[in-house]
């Protein structure tokens, strides 16, 4: 009988972190090696992917390097093709590459507008399309979106809180199709604020405040806290869930 901490093990798997280079998604990916995984890392900017892969490695795991920019079709399909040819094998896709902004919707251009929902939703649902044709039944694909598709921001970011409500829609979609059918799973998580990179140049005074009032928990996320969601939505632990949100977000989405 398989005990209740196995279910959380990735032993054998494969799993591909677009946005890998650093933040959340350099966490993702160590995690997942800790959880048993070889890893498949995807970024623009590879010469920081180095030290994720370094990092994959010290912990007993083989690791991948593939530069990639999710928002061309043509580039998902190579990242892929190149998890293939490494290792064989997708079994699990978590689509993590994002870029964030801040632009009162009066003065948002055509171009930035269409940047942010290019990378955020677009990047997403062609990461999904070239991961998803190879691979097998048992796999996990984990979009992660943002408490902003569930609740209003304290910025100006129509972009970013309509592509990643977006991605919640994505989600469901491609778990209609593909999970009875071909045994893929699919799930979004929707983080709070987290200390990261896209949330280090918001000013403590601004930021926190607002935490504080709309989080039960009243504080920043930390790394290890949505990991835990990833590993989880990414292994057999969560075999009976797809088409789902995740909410950590320290109660912000529900308050």
């Amino acid at each position: 009988m398989t005990g209740v901490l196995d279910l959380f093990r990735l032993d054998g798997k494969v799993a591909v972190v677009t946005g890998a280079s650093s933040g959340l998604g350099a966490g993702f990916a160590r995690a997942l090696a800790e959880a048993g995984a070889d890893v498949v890392l995807a970024a623009r900017r590879t010469d920081r992917l180095a030290e994720v892969a370094a990092s994959v490695r010290d912990l007993g795991r083989r690791a991948a390097v593939v530069a990639a920019d999710v928002s061309d079709p043509a580039g998902c399909d190579a990242l892929a093709q190149a998890a293939l040819a490494e290792f064989g094998r997708i079994d699990v896709l978590v689509n993590n590459a994002g870029v964030g902004t801040a632009v009162p919707a009066i003065r948002e251009t055509p171009e930035e507008f269409r940047r942010v929902v290019d990378v955020n939703l677009n990047g997403v649902y062609w990461a999904a399309q070239a991961c998803g044709r190879v691979m097998a039944a048992g796999s996990s694909i984990v979009n992660i979106s943002s408490v902003l598709a569930l609740i209003k921001s304290y910025a100006p970011q129509a972009a970013y809180s309509a592509s990643k409500a977006g991605v919640l829609g994505l989600t469901r979609d491609l778990a209609q199709q593909w999970s009875g059918r071909r045994g893929i799973r699919v799930n979004a998580i929707a983080p709070g604020y987290f200390a990261s990179e896209m949330t280090e140049d918001i000013p403590e005074d601004v930021l926190l405040p607002f935490v504080k009032q709309h989080s039960p928990l009243g504080r920043l996320g930390r790394q290890h806290e949505l990991d835990a969601a990833v590993v989880f939505l990414a292994s057999d632990a969560s075999s009976y869930i797809t088409g789902t949100t995740l909410a950590v977000d320290g109660g912000m989405s529900g308050h």
